[in-house]
């Protein structure tokens, strides 16, 4: 892992550079499923005022960001991804990692996400990470994974 990563929360000033690191990674799924995975078509101006983004920086870059949203009893991560030039060197778990301290923070001690199935290398990157599938539904010709994770209380 590369100590140069620094965290930020994200303001209203990184909404584009936020999308654009969304579009880059979520690009390679798009032949995968046929069509823009759906966090490609959010608006980013809007999310970044309603929900809480962390951002992972590099040499003033961001390179990875999580968007979270506390529940009343777990905190749901919305997004999560890593520009493709930075995938592969532990930056998406520390993500994951910030996500945990801050359910811990807020008194949560469960994590719940939702992925493509056809994401695979999602899918398993939430396994590595202690994510267990509590179910799948059909949606527009794929299968949505549902994943959670229970913190020690």
């Amino acid at each position: 892992m590369n100590s140069s990563i620094g965290f930020r929360r994200a303001e209203a000033a990184d909404a584009a550079a936020i999308g654009d690191v969304v579009r880059a990674a979520y690009a390679k799924w798009v032949p995968v499923i046929g069509r823009e995975p759906m966090p490609m078509r959010a608006d980013y101006d809007k999310a970044v005022a309603e929900h809480p983004f962390d951002l992972a920086i590099e040499d003033g870059r961001i390179v990875g960001m999580i968007e979270t949203m506390l529940a009343d009893d777990h905190l749901w991560i919305e997004n999560v991804c890593v520009a493709p030039d930075a995938q592969g060197r532990g930056i998406g778990r520390l993500l994951l990692e910030q996500a945990e301290h801050k359910a811990i923070k807020a008194g949560r001690r469960e994590l719940r996400l939702l992925t493509n199935g056809a994401f695979e290398t999602n899918v398993s990157l939430y396994r590595r990470q202690g994510y267990a599938v509590d179910r799948e539904e059909p949606f527009m010709n794929g299968m949505t994974v549902y994943m959670s994770k229970r913190l020690a209380g």
